[in-house]
């Protein structure tokens, strides 16, 4: 299979394992859900991507790539692979039908992820190629693929860059440099400067404030959360339909919109047809929002630091900047 990676360019991928779970259908679906949430309500709604560029597809297999480039191991690279396969339709809005603590920390996909594994098809697959599930699931084994924030990991690398060259925050140029000046070592990625590391460490944060955890996040969120809510608790879908597509899903709840006022304001609202504004002393609904940081190790004089240890500023900067942001929602009629 040959593969034209937007971020990490042409890659032929041979390993039948890998090409299997590309090719199955719970893979395949990732096709259709869009890796922010909903691209109306995008930051930038009319920035030009490829077919499959912002979804959840194109960043799994970002996210095998770059493991691979940085010669992981075959069972960490199937671990990066999958490690977004739970994930439902329009990403993380599913936590913003669920309430207030989902919204702080957008974490359904991870404590769904392990069941849905194990009832979908891949436990066949590594069972046919002689691979441990138990060691798949277990988080504990790819430090490269996951870390806790404010750490670094393959996830964190490759969703940062490919949204910084997608929303044209980077160039070409800025993309070679960061990769250029990115190692592993025991586990971990370490940039080769504290120049290196504090820049993309800068980038991050900006990705955070401008798309991440800013306001028109947090009303993409809330709104397609409250569509998505109103639709489950009228049964105009169920819960395996949130593990189609962004489209089917559309397709399923818009057959009530002519006779189903409220569902109507809902759509409305997702597709910014009314507006909205953050104002602390008129609003109609308090938002969290998640808010991410990095503190990236690098290496110098033969001693491995975190940006923080040389930048106090940094470390408190992170510390901030973890916290859940909150958004004070007033919805124009």
């Amino acid at each position: 299979m040959d593969y034209v990676d937007r971020i990490f360019g042409k890659f032929k991928i041979e390993e039948p394992i890998i090409l299997e779970i590309i090719n199955s259908p719970v893979f395949q679906r990732l096709k259709g859900v869009d890796q922010a949430g909903y691209r109306p309500l995008w930051v930038k709604p009319d920035i030009d991507i490829g077919e499959y560029d912002n979804t959840r597809f194109a960043h799994s297999l970002g996210v095998f790539l770059l493991l691979r480039k940085y010669d992981a191991s075959l069972e960490e690279q199937i671990a990066g692979l999958i490690h977004d396969i739970s994930h439902t339709t329009f990403s993380h809005c599913i936590d913003y039908a669920l309430g207030t603590e989902a919204e702080k920390k957008h974490d359904y996909q991870d404590n769904t992820f392990e069941s849905y594994v194990r009832d979908s098809m891949l436990p066949d697959i590594f069972k046919k190629y002689s691979l441990d599930l138990e060691f798949i699931l277990n988080d504990k084994n790819f430090s490269l693929k996951e870390k806790m924030l404010p750490g670094l990991c393959a996830d964190r690398i490759d969703y940062s860059l490919r949204d910084a060259v997608i929303f044209e925050e980077i160039s070409k140029k800025e993309l070679d440099y960061f990769l250029d000046n990115l190692t592993t070592e025991n586990g971990n990625w370490v940039f080769k400067s504290f120049r290196s590391a504090k820049k993309f460490a800068e980038l991050f944060s900006l990705l955070n404030s401008k798309y991440y955890a800013s306001f028109m996040s947090a009303f993409m969120l809330k709104a397609v959360g409250d569509y998505l809510k109103h639709a489950m608790n009228n049964k105009y879908i169920n819960d395996d339909d949130l593990y189609t597509t962004d489209k089917e899903v559309l397709e399923k709840i818009n057959k009530h919109l002519d006779r189903d006022k409220k569902l109507g304001l809902f759509f409305d609202r997702m597709n910014n047809r009314n507006g909205c504004k953050n104002s602390l002393e008129n609003y109609d609904v308090k938002v969290f929002c998640k808010s991410r940081a990095v503190d990236p190790l690098f290496r110098e004089n033969g001693e491995i630091k975190k940006v923080s240890d040389v930048d106090e500023d940094w470390g408190e900067k992170v510390k901030e900047e973890l916290k859940p942001k909150k958004y004070y929602l007033k919805f124009e009629k």
